[in-house]
């Protein structure tokens, strides 16, 4: 069941940045940053239209979150994203030190997770597989239609 402030939720939110990415010829990853049942920042990967390779969706979203907030650490944050984070955007969520991160689809290829969950700050949470098919059928979709 789909209720307000569930993981759901806000993951559904950040399927429709991940659509915005998707109508701009971008890959299909959307993120958003709450705070205290907020959403604070909305993002979606930009890397072809910035021509910025580290444009993606979680590090618009940290910056937008930080300036939002006034601070370079989002402890009392969740970050949904539709895709399991790169390591460089492990990277940038260690250094935010935000408290969770939820995503739906594992990214076998280029996931943090094939490094482990060290890559992110001890104090963060993690959760996965929120939304996962309809997370997983963006990129499938996305990239079966590149190939055509």
């Amino acid at each position: 069941m789909l209720t307000i402030y569930s993981d759901d939720y806000f993951m559904d939110q950040a399927v429709k940045e991940a659509q915005k990415a998707v109508d701009e010829g971008e890959v299909p990853v959307g993120a958003i940053i709450v705070c205290q049942k907020q959403i604070i920042a909305k993002a979606h990967n930009q890397t072809q239209i910035l021509n910025d390779v580290t444009a993606h969706a979680e590090i618009i979203a940290i910056t937008a979150a930080s300036s939002y907030l006034g601070s370079k650490y989002l402890k009392d944050c969740t970050l949904y994203v539709t895709v399991e984070p790169c390591i460089m955007c492990a990277g940038a969520l260690f250094w935010s030190q935000i408290d969770r991160v939820v995503y739906g689809a594992s990214d076998e290829k280029r996931g943090f997770m094939r490094y482990g969950k060290e890559l992110l700050h001890p104090g963060t949470k993690l959760e996965y597989g929120i939304r996962h098919d309809v997370c997983s059928a963006l990129m499938t979709d996305f990239f079966e239609k590149r190939r055509q």
